[in-house]
């Protein structure tokens, strides 16, 4: 069966620091020992003890840590995801 997706109306925001889009932070070293992620990319913050964290979005599959350009897509449902700025356009286009 084919399907096509349903047009949903999404608030589409790069993402940014202190901007409370995140759903959390896990510890930098914790994400590099415990995943099985590329970190290249990750977006390192930070925290009060100067350790470095990074900001994730949580979702029914888990966590997708959100990588430098990344896009956070803000569904009217409240659903969050994360997107890279390679594909945001191809899947959204500005109204």
């Amino acid at each position: 069966m084919k399907c096509r997706r349903i047009p949903l109306e999404a608030e589409v925001v790069k993402y940014e620091s202190g901007k409370g889009l995140e759903d959390g932070f896990e510890l930098f070293s914790d994400v590099v020992t415990k995943g099985w992620i590329v970190t290249d990319s990750l977006i390192q913050i930070k925290n009060e003890k100067g350790n470095p964290v990074c900001p994730y979005i949580r979702h029914r599959r888990g966590r997708t840590f959100i990588a430098e350009g990344d896009y956070i897509i803000l569904d009217a449902d409240g659903t969050k995801h994360v997107c890279g700025a390679d594909k945001i356009f191809a899947r959204y286009e500005e109204i």
